[in-house]
């Protein structure tokens, strides 16, 4: 049986995007980037998360990179026409986006925030992103995902 569609393939489903759902375990409690992609079946550079963050000017950036890669924070302000930017607090995840931590996805968030990916993600034609809700994911067109988020591209993982 397939699992109920989330807000985020509705989106997917309004904008006429293909994509294709995933959903995983997660009674052994492990939902970071790198067992997703195990239990998925993809290559960990290809899955991507989404990481929120809180510019020096105060306003809200949204980055996407690959679960094995981290963010780094210099490139990152830098991608996002800011002085500086820090994570937000793990508390905050779902004030700010709608989302709980492990379920935060770069589309549908509940306002419009400056996004970027990692342009590690033009490397892939599909790459795949957290549905909205833990266990979870979609196997989405590059193009198409960039579009709907409104988004940038930049490098923006750490060397």
């Amino acid at each position: 049986m397939a699992p109920p569609k989330t807000n985020v393939c509705r989106l997917l489903d309004k904008a006429g995007a293909r994509y294709e759902m995933r959903t995983y375990d997660v009674a052994d409690g492990h939902i970071d980037g790198p067992s997703v992609a195990a239990k998925v079946g993809q290559d960990p550079a290809r899955v991507f998360k989404t990481l929120v963050t809180r510019g020096h000017s105060g306003a809200y950036c949204v980055f996407v990179l690959p679960c094995n890669r981290e963010l780094d924070l210099k490139a990152a302000a830098k991608a996002a026409g800011e002085k500086s930017v820090e994570m937000i607090h793990v508390a905050e995840i779902n004030r700010v986006t709608g989302y709980i931590r492990g379920g935060c996805s770069p589309l549908g968030m509940k306002k419009p925030y400056r996004t970027v990916f990692d342009s590690s993600c033009r490397n892939f034609e599909q790459i795949v992103v957290s549905a909205g809700k833990i266990g979870v994911q979609v196997d989405v067109e590059v193009e198409a995902l960039l579009a709907l988020c409104s988004a940038g591209v930049a490098p923006i993982t750490a060397p």
